[in-house]
């Protein structure tokens, strides 16, 4: 039977493991037993997807990532290039904790982290968010928020489409794509219907 999706002969796939249709695996990967890929991904050269890490339908994991156990990403998430993920908040090689020490870390749908950002275990990061290249995630990211720096720190709002979204009166609409947003208790944007 013909694979629906490509591996290059360079990368392993270790056993149980589920790949989707259409999905491109490139050069010096490494998809480890029991991850789960999703329909329509592509990976870059020398990706690690960790046992047990799920990676929803349409993401892109550009070269050089690794994905811990213990990360999750929905649909359409971006990982920059080098970005890097954790799964331990206090590693010691000598007191290894294995698979339940590790904290858990989500990428709702269509976040994006930059090339070089870091990801703190134990954290959400929301919808659509859009984390700039070197910041450190410490903390959990609203949905469309715009994080740079280090620690990252919220410093703007960013459209599905990843245009910069531009407030007035607690309403915006995007200039590149004309969706319309409005800000909620707490610094929440929620997209208008």
């Amino acid at each position: 039977m013909e694979e629906k999706y490509f591996v290059h002969p360079s990368s392993f796939v270790d056993d149980d493991v589920e790949i989707g249709e259409g999905t491109k695996i490139w050069y010096f990967c490494h998809i480890q037993k029991g991850a789960r890929i999703g329909k329509h991904c592509s990976l870059g050269q020398n990706v690690n997807v960790s046992n047990h890490v799920k990676v929803g339908d349409g993401c892109k994991l550009q070269n050089n990532v690794s994905l811990y156990e213990g990360v999750e990403l929905e649909d359409y998430v971006f990982c920059g290039p080098s970005c890097v993920f954790t799964n331990d908040l206090t590693p010691r090689a000598k007191y290894p904790k294995g698979s339940a020490g590790y904290k858990k870390t989500y990428l709702r749908e269509g976040a994006s982290i930059g090339a070089n950002a870091t990801i703190v275990c134990g954290h959400t990061v929301g919808r659509w968010a859009l984390i700039g290249a070197g910041a450190v995630v410490t903390d959990d990211v609203p949905d469309y928020a715009l994080m740079l720096g280090v620690p990252a720190r919220i410093i703007g709002w960013a459209c599905e489409c990843g245009a910069l979204l531009h407030f007035d009166g607690g309403k915006a609409t995007c200039a590149d794509c004309g969706r319309s947003y409005e800000m909620k208790v707490e610094n929440k944007v929620e997209e208008c219907k």
